[in-house]
């Protein structure tokens, strides 16, 4: 049986928000089957569950943020990418804070997290959310869209009006290449003229070289320069893979992305979630069963 996962063991962090600037305490803990990933804003209202659903998307300027009544978590994208990219489909998420404490501005303090905790098997088998037809959203030059498939793959085409930015695209099969190793590193990216502006808006205060790559108008900033040759392109990767995770669980499809974010990422799922011919629930057991081309045990080749 191809069973759920949680964490073996709680574990915690501190880190600076990116937008607050503020020191903010994360809590991981282990949590029962089926009850997916949940976050609560201890500092605001402790007994407020938030799941990690796209129904609780409020707000997806320069992050993604959910909440629930009054209540807000931000910058949650990177924290799932990680649970999502390690197998993980069920944890409690406590948050000291407004937002996830930006770290690096990777996945890799969350990879590194989740492996410390210990990740244990559970006892029901893993579902995941199998794509039936292709679903597209547009925004003008903006394009993302889901198709079948027996893996779950991420193509982003990334074009910004920058030397080192220009015409960037890269392909990741997440049955077969390690979310660790290819994505969760690539770090959170902006222009120095951008965050200028932000900080001065009283926006990305916690922002600096510490935990995004700089970029001004002809280089990199950053005095050890790129993680990946095309990190920026890998860094939307990494976004899209944790806002596809609002779908509530795991994909198996193809995602094509061109110049978008965690907009519409965000409209793309919706647009699944409302289309019942577009998807269904399928026990990863059955997948395997019913797919003898596939030489994969998990969405995820994790490590």
């Amino acid at each position: 049986m191809i069973a759920q996962r949680t964490l073996e063991h709680a574990i915690r962090c501190s880190g600076i928000g990116l937008h607050s600037g503020k020191k903010v305490d994360l809590v991981l803990k282990p949590a029962p089957v089926d009850s997916g990933i949940t976050l609560f804003n201890t500092a605001v209202a402790p007994d407020v569950a938030i799941p990690a659903h796209a129904d609780y998307v409020v707000d997806t300027r320069l992050c993604t943020t959910l909440g629930l009544g009054d209540v807000r978590i931000g910058t949650v994208e990177h924290l799932l990418s990680a649970l999502v990219g390690m197998g993980v489909d069920n944890a409690d998420v406590e948050v000291g804070g407004s937002e996830v404490p930006v770290m690096d501005g990777s996945a890799a303090p969350f990879v590194f997290l989740i492996q410390c905790a210990g990740i244990k098997e559970q006892s029901k088998s893993r579902q995941v959310m199998k794509i039936l037809k292709k679903i597209t959203v547009k925004d003008g030059d903006k394009i993302c869209s889901i198709s079948p498939a027996n893996t779950f793959k991420v193509s982003y085409a990334l074009d910004y009006n920058h030397p080192l930015l220009r015409q960037r695209k890269v392909c990741i099969d997440f049955s077969t290449q390690a979310y660790s190793r290819e994505i969760s590193r690539a770090r959170t990216f902006g222009f120095m003229h951008e965050i200028e502006a932000l900080q001065k808006a009283g926006l990305a205060l916690g922002g600096s070289l510490e935990n995004a790559v700089v970029l001004d108008a002809t280089r990199v900033m950053n005095e050890n320069g790129l993680r990946y040759r095309d990190e920026c392109a890998r860094h939307k990767i990494l976004d899209t893979v944790g806002d596809l995770f609002l779908s509530g669980y795991p994909m198996l499809g193809a995602f094509e992305g061109e110049k978008t974010g965690h907009a519409m990422n965000y409209a793309l799922v919706k647009a699944v979630l409302e289309d019942p011919e577009a998807w269904h629930l399928e026990s990863m057991n059955h997948v395997l069963s019913t797919n003898s081309d596939t030489d994969y045990d998990q969405v995820f080749a994790a490590t």
